[in-house]
């Protein structure tokens, strides 16, 4: 895997740079584990989302503290940092998106053109302590609204323009899946 794992947002043609975009659509990993990083959405409960953000999210600092974090290990594949950035900016819209599923009845999430956001975001020239340090508030704040969904509201419902469906348990173990994968990405 090159960029994402929330393929299906990103418009075609969009990408970061020299890495090509990751137009799969990866909501597959919500019926069976991934081959790749080992993560299982049947393990992970809603209720259970908000511990599994922080704990995967605290490895994070310690990847973006490593010496070389900045260097891409190949062409076409993001540097442990780029994945840091992209995994800061995926809580804040998988937060963003919670809130509105829990606002709205059914709402459509904005297309968020993640391969833009490497690009205008300056992914490759941030600084890496600094993105450890923002990784994890953004995880934290993420994992606080995964903590105020009520029982009654884990099976609301919110769609990506793609018309990919999810509740916000759904939406929760995906996300939990981005964490995760680039964790393995990077070899966190």
């Amino acid at each position: 895997m090159t960029f994402s794992a929330d393929g299906g947002d990103s418009p075609p043609g969009s990408q970061p740079s020299d890495i090509g975009p990751d137009d799969k659509d990866w909501t597959w990993v919500l019926q069976r584990a991934c081959p790749e990083c080992g993560f299982d959405a049947a393990e992970v409960p809603g209720p259970r989302v908000a511990a599994w953000v922080r704990e995967k999210a605290a490895a994070w600092p310690a990847v973006c503290a490593r010496r070389h974090a900045g260097d891409r290990p190949e062409p076409g594949v993001f540097s442990p940092l780029e994945y840091a950035c992209h995994v800061r900016d995926v809580c804040r819209v998988f937060e963003s998106r919670v809130n509105l599923m829990r606002s709205e009845v059914d709402p459509t999430f904005e297309v968020w053109d993640q391969d833009a956001a490497a690009v205008d975001g300056d992914y490759r020239g941030q600084e890496p302590l600094a993105v450890g340090i923002e990784l994890m508030a953004a995880a934290d704040s993420a994992a606080d609204t995964f903590e105020g969904v009520g029982e009654s509201d884990w099976q609301r419902t919110g769609r990506r323009s793609n018309g990919s469906r999810f509740t916000i348990e759904t939406l929760g173990q995906y996300f939990l899946h981005e964490v995760t994968h680039h964790l393995h990405d990077v070899h966190g």
